[in-house]
Order: C-alpha cells, then structure tokens, then sequence
C-alpha cells in the first residue's frame, strides 16, 4: 500500500508514545472512525479533554493520516495482516496494532458499505427538461419582472441504478453561458475522437 509522505509522517507521530499516550491513541482511532463513518459526526470529535495536550496541528495531521489509511485499507480490502505489517513498518508498538486491527475489523462492513455508496463514476443525464417561468415579486415584495427558467436534469447513477434528478434555477445570460460550455466540451470530445 503506497501512501504519501505526508500520510506516512502523521502516521509515524501517532505511533510515537511521546506524541500520543495509549488513551489519547485510543481515542483519535475511535475519533477517526467516527468521523468517517457518522454523516452525523460532530466537528468536535477532536475536542475531547485528553486530547488537549497535543498540538491542534499535529493533530489534524495524524487525523487525517489516519482516516487516509483506513479509507486506503478499506478500498483495498485489507486484510490483518496486511495492516498489521504496514503498521509494523511505521513504528506501532504491538499493542497499538492490535487495538487499530480491532477497531478496523469492528468497523469493516460499515466502511465497505460507505467506500460502496461513493461509485467508480460521475451521473449520466439521461433527459433535460425546462420551463419558463417570470417572476413578478420576490418574498420582499418588491417588484422585478425578469425570466427565469427551471432546468430539470434527468440523470441515472451507473454504479447505484439509481434516477434522481437535479434541478436547478438559472437567469438568461447563466442559461447561454452552460449552453455555451456545453458546445465547447461537445467540440472539444469530437476532436478528441478524431485523434
């Protein structure tokens, strides 16, 4: 598993016990799942008392080492030992590798099934609807006279099966600036197909 320098340095300090203690380890890893998994997730879940100790910096930064490598570790199916020997090569104590294993395990199915919502690829837009529509007041009552259209955009998501829609409000002149882009990314995918 290939990780980047900075990934691997938040990963070497939260192995130093000088840097983090058994609790405050423990604490992060749990910190780190929670975050993950819980769309619900309090932005607090770094400002648990025992964690004060430590450099806010330092912190974010092995946080985030941390949630790189479970999500890494999870996009791979990883299995306990492959954790175990990349844990091994940053330094963890036995103790550390075992807990994070643990709580990894614990956490396995909830992760593969929040790696699996993400999908492999962008909407499809399927159909693309409008209306008119002319506004006369706004909530303020104030007058304002001016068009606007409502564009509805059909989409299917490959990886989900799924069909929402995606609707949107526009002006006139935000409305000829997407149909612009839009036939300057037509041009641009027919040269590249004549390449």
């Amino acid at each position: 598993m290939e990780l980047s320098e900075f990934v691997q340095k938040g990963f070497q300090m939260l192995a130093d016990p000088g840097s983090f203690d058994f609790n405050a380890f423990t604490l992060l890893l749990r910190a780190t799942f929670q975050s993950l998994l819980d769309a619900q997730a309090d932005e607090a879940v770094l400002d648990h008392p025992d964690l004060k100790h430590i450099d806010p910096v330092v912190l974010k930064h092995c946080h985030a080492a941390a949630a790189t490598y479970i999500l890494e570790a999870g996009k791979q199916r990883a299995d306990k030992s492959t954790l175990s020997t990349y844990l091994e090569d940053c330094k963890f104590d036995r103790e550390r590798i075992e807990l994070f294993c643990t709580e990894y395990q614990n956490n396995e199915n909830s992760l593969e099934i929040l790696l699996g919502s993400i999908g492999r690829s962008l909407p499809h837009i399927t159909d693309v609807s409008w209306r008119l529509e002319y506004q006369i007041k706004t909530n303020q009552l104030h007058k304002m006279y001016r068009p606007a259209y409502l564009v509805t955009l059909n989409v299917e998501n490959i990886d989900s099966r799924s069909h929402p829609e995606i609707s949107f409000s526009c002006n006139m002149e935000q409305l000829q600036d997407l149909v612009g882009k839009l036939k300057d990314a037509s041009k641009s995918m027919e040269r590249a197909s004549q390449l």
